[in-house]
């Protein structure tokens, strides 16, 4: 009978020795960068019910339409979540956050699902990280959560990229303003794309966001929001840009970009790199005010934004951007003979206790099979214990990167090595 074979499932990939040091590198930096704008981490489940995304993402985005990993559990419906927006403010909701006072500045790291056809930086499980300052309605904090959005790029060396902005209006002017985006869009029905003439009647505003070929002169002529916006809104949007402008924050506006998620309200905005190709957006985000009151809470004004980690490696390999140095092993004991293998097992801890990384040969090898498997560890040290070095009670130590060697006792040498 044929052994069974076993793979990742469809858009699924494995983190290899070797790449994981980069995530690591870039998690670091998230939280690192996150807590000097004094926002906490929170971590929320990867199941969420159905009901929650549906409600907080909307019934007729694609997420939820066609892209839901979606299964029940006796009377239960549950999805893996595909974005964390919604879970984050069910957490603050469910949780009352607001009780702790003033504003929440919350974020994330971590898996999300869709079922989506896989493509380069866009799998069906792939992981995002972000940012939401929960309970303001300043337009510094749209401002803010871009800065920090920002200044994680930054940080990382990725500048090859464009700030886009827009407004979304709040539901009176985009009830207006839908009105007049379909008035517009009815003579043209015929010409549209399959999927943009689907979305005319229950979600046009998405297809100002296609990127069919036949639908682009269409849409480039289409009217835009910002000029049905009411005057509470304009102005938002007015200040928003200025304080970027102060931060000397560069951006361009532009009046088709609509984002993906009902939620969204006044501010939208994306940070696109040419270095990713044709799917070129690495985040993005905006205000969503109605979305709190939808799952059930108070009406609460809110901001955030989320990034991809798999879209913004691929803009670091691209950049030839290394994250992560490549790792090197402090300690590496060459053994001869099972005495000093004991030797080897009963000093190793005394090693990691001193704050190093040290690690031995656990299947017996050749002394030159042992220093060729150090050298692949990429050691800095050896430690070499045989028969003679037990009986004199003196231990090679050969630096590996300078092919110098001096015997010492062992106290001696994890003096030096821990200096």
């Amino acid at each position: 009978m044929a052994q069974p074979t076993f793979s990742t499932h469809l858009g699924m990939v494995d983190i290899l020795p070797g790449e994981v040091e980069q995530w690591h590198t870039l998690e670091r930096i998230i939280h690192e960068e996150a807590k000097k704008f004094n926002f906490e981490e929170i971590r929320t489940p990867i199941l969420e019910q159905t009901e929650l995304i549906a409600r907080g993402v909307g019934q007729l985005t694609d997420i939820v339409s066609k892209e839901m990993f979606a299964f029940e559990r006796g009377e239960d419906q549950y999805v893996l979540r595909p974005e964390c927006t919604a879970p984050v403010a069910r957490a603050y909701v469910e949780h009352h956050l607001d009780q702790r006072g003033g504003t929440q500045n919350l974020y994330y790291i971590g898996p999300m699902f869709r079922a989506e056809k896989p493509q380069k930086g866009r799998q069906r499980q792939f992981h995002q990280f972000g940012a939401e300052i929960i309970g303001a309605q300043d337009p510094a904090a749209d401002v803010d959560i871009i800065a920090l959005m920002m200044s994680i790029y930054d940080r990382i060396g990725i500048r090859n990229t464009t700030l886009k902005i827009n407004s979304v209006g709040d539901p009176e002017s985009r009830k207006i303003y839908t009105k007049a985006l379909k008035d517009y869009l009815r003579p043209h029905l015929a010409e549209l794309s399959e999927i943009s003439q689907k979305r005319f009647e229950n979600n046009p505003l998405r297809i100002l966001d296609s990127k069919e070929q036949e639908d682009q002169p269409i849409v480039d002529n289409a009217p835009v929001i910002t000029d049905f916006l009411t005057d509470e809104t304009a102005d938002h949007y007015k200040r928003v840009k200025a304080l970027l402008r102060e931060l000397n924050i560069s951006f361009v506006e532009d009046p088709h970009l609509v984002r993906g998620l009902d939620y969204y309200t006044r501010t939208a905005f994306e940070l696109i790199s040419p270095d990713l190709g044709a799917q070129d957006a690495l985040g993005g985000g905006g205000r969503y005010d109605l979305l709190i009151e939808e799952i059930g809470g108070q009406p609460t004004p809110a901001v955030g934004f989320a990034a991809g980690i798999e879209r913004l490696l691929i803009a670091c390999e691209e950049l030839d951007i290394k994250l992560a140095e490549e790792d090197m092993l402090d300690v590496y004991i060459v053994t001869l003979g099972e005495k000093a293998r004991s030797w080897a097992i009963k000093h190793l801890p005394r090693l990691r206790e001193a704050g190093l990384s040290a690690s031995m040969d656990y299947i017996g090898r050749s002394i030159k099979a042992q220093m060729k498997d150090a050298d692949r560890e990429n050691a800095r040290h050896v430690i070499i214990v045989g028969e003679n070095e037990l009986s004199e009670g003196k231990f090679v130590l050969r630096d590996m990167k300078a092919s110098e060697e001096v015997a010492l006792p062992f106290d001696d040498i994890l003096e030096e090595l821990s200096a």
